[in-house]
């Protein structure tokens, strides 16, 4: 993460050694989230705004993702397996540290689940049942 307080030398340097101990260095401003989360999570919460409004289901929503965007799991099993509690406490968090930003928003959805105690695979109900690590039919 490089900031206006990053000193370049010290960048540069850490960007060569994690070439040298052979992994892929990424550079990044100080955004929330860096770039996997803060793609990532507002990502997940569109997933929940479709079902909120009843523009898909949660199978067709994780389905489409799976096949037409080549994802391991759709955004809705993601949030599940991450745990809604955790995506709650991260959004609130955006939401309040970055109220201007207009990706940054809370599903009602969301906020019902986590405050039913619905939080994903830790809890055994979420957009999907669980059995432990195993995911069950969507929640409808």
């Amino acid at each position: 993460i490089k900031t206006e307080y990053t000193d370049p030398t010290v960048f540069d340097n850490t960007v060569k050694w994690v070439d040298q101990i052979g992994k892929v260095a990424v550079k990044c401003g100080d955004t929330p989230g860096f770039i996997v989360n803060r793609l990532l999570v507002p990502n997940l919460i569109q997933a929940m705004l479709m079902l909120e409004r009843g523009d898909a289901t949660t199978h067709d929503i994780d389905i489409s993702m799976q096949l037409g965007a080549g994802n391991p799991m759709g955004p809705l099993h993601l949030a599940d397996y991450i745990g809604l509690d955790t995506c709650l406490f991260i959004m609130q968090g955006w939401v309040n540290d970055f109220p201007e930003e207009r990706a940054f928003v809370v599903p009602e959805m969301l906020k019902d689940k986590v405050a039913k105690g619905e939080l994903g695979r830790k809890s055994g109900k979420g957009f999907y049942e669980w059995n432990g690590d195993r995911r069950g039919d969507p929640v409808e």
